[in-house]
C-alpha cells in the first residue's frame, strides 16, 4: 500500500507538471509577465550541472531571431524570483543581454521545486548520464521506491534505471570523462566492476586512441582473461613449492638475535644496521 500511495503522489506530480506547460500555451497565457532578469535565480535543486556552450548560443540566436516562445516557469521568493523550469531558456535570454524575460509564476514550496526540477530534466532528456544517475537516486530517496515503481512512474525500463545507476559506482576520473563527453555510456558500461587503476588505464586509452565500445569490451576480456591465467599459474607453483624444516637454523638465528622471516621454502634475514652485517659475515666465516 506504501509504494501505491506513493506512486500516485509521484504521479500527480508529472501531471502537476503537464498542467504548467500546458498553461503557458492555453486559457492561462494572459498570466505570463515580464519579469527582470536580474531577479531571477537559478534552481538551487536544478539535477542538471552541465550546459553545453554551444547548444545555448544556438538557442540564444533562436530567441533573439523568434523570441522567447515558451515562457520560463518561477516561483516567487523573499528576494525575487527561483526558477522552477527553463533554466537553459534563461541562461540563453541572458546571454544576448536581455533586460527582461517572459515568465509563468507558480505557487510551489522547496520540496516541490527540487522534485520538479528532477522530474522536468528526466523528461526532456537534458542531463547527461551521470546527472541522469543522480536525478534517479534522488527521486528513490525522495519516494522511496523501488526501481521498478520508478520505471512506471517516469515511463522508463527498469533495465536503463538500473544500468543507469551504476555508472555511479564508476571512478571520478570515468565519470568526469563521460561527462565532459570523452566517453560513452557504452565505454562506461563496460567498465563497471574494474578497479581504478584499470579503469584509469582504459579510459587514457579510449580517449588516446579513440577506441570503439566493442574494441573496449574487447581489451577488457583479454585483461580477464590474461588475470585467470595469472592467478592460475601462481597458485600452480603455490601447490608445487618446496618445504623445507628450517628450525635447527631458525634457533642458531634466534640466539644471534636477528630479525627473520621463513616461508615455505624461503628465508629471508633482516638487518637493523651495517654493524649486524658484519656479525653474521664473521659467523659464516668461523
Amino acid at each position: 500500500m506504501k509504494s501505491q500511495k506513493l506512486g500516485r503522489g509521484l504521479g500527480e506530480l508529472l501531471g502537476e507538471i503537464d498542467e504548467v506547460y500546458e498553461n503557458e500555451v492555453s486559457s492561462k497565457r494572459d498570466s505570463i509577465i515580464e519579469i527582470p532578469v536580474e531577479e531571477i535565480r537559478a534552481n538551487p535543486y536544478q539535477p542538471r550541472k552541465h550546459f553545453d556552450e554551444k547548444s545555448l548560443q544556438e538557442l540564444a540566436l533562436s530567441i533573439k531571431n523568434d523570441g522567447l516562445i515558451q515562457p520560463i516557469t518561477v516561483t516567487e521568493d523573499i528576494d525575487g524570483y527561483v526558477i522552477v523550469a527553463g533554466e537553459r531558456r534563461f541562461r540563453a535570454t541572458k546571454m544576448i543581454k536581455s533586460k527582461t524575460i517572459r515568465a509563468i509564476v507558480v505557487n510551489f514550496d522547496e520540496d516541490k521545486m527540487r522534485q520538479i526540477a528532477l522530474i522536468e530534466n528526466i523528461q526532456r532528456d537534458e542531463l547527461n548520464a551521470i546527472e541522469l544517475a543522480e536525478a534517479y537516486t534522488e527521486l528513490i530517496k525522495i519516494h522511496n521506491i523501488t526501481h521498478e515503481e520508478l520505471s512506471t512512474m517516469i515511463h522508463k525500463s527498469r533495465t536503463h534505471i538500473t544500468n543507469t545507476l551504476r555508472l555511479l559506482h564508476l571512478t571520478n576520473k570515468t565519470q568526469k570523462a563521460l561527462t565532459d563527453k570523452k566517453i560513452t555510456a557504452g565505454h562506461a558500461r563496460a567498465m563497471i566492476g574494474l578497479d581504478e587503476k584499470t579503469q584509469d588505464l582504459i579510459v587514457d586509452s579510449i580517449i588516446g586512441q579513440k577506441l570503439s565500445v566493442r574494441e573496449v569490451e574487447n581489451m577488457i576480456k583479454s585483461m580477464k582473461k590474461e588475470d585467470k591465467n595469472e592467478e592460475f599459474i601462481e597458485t600452480k607453483n603455490s601447490s608445487n613449492a618446496l618445504s623445507f624444516d628450517f628450525s635447527s637454523i631458525k634457533e642458531s638465528f634466534n640466539s644471534l638475535g636477528f630479525k627473520h622471516k621463513i616461508s615455505s621454502n624461503k628465508l629471508i634475514i633482516e638487518f637493523e644496521d651495517e654493524k649486524q652485517v658484519e656479525e653474521l659475515a664473521k659467523y659464516f666465516s668461523k
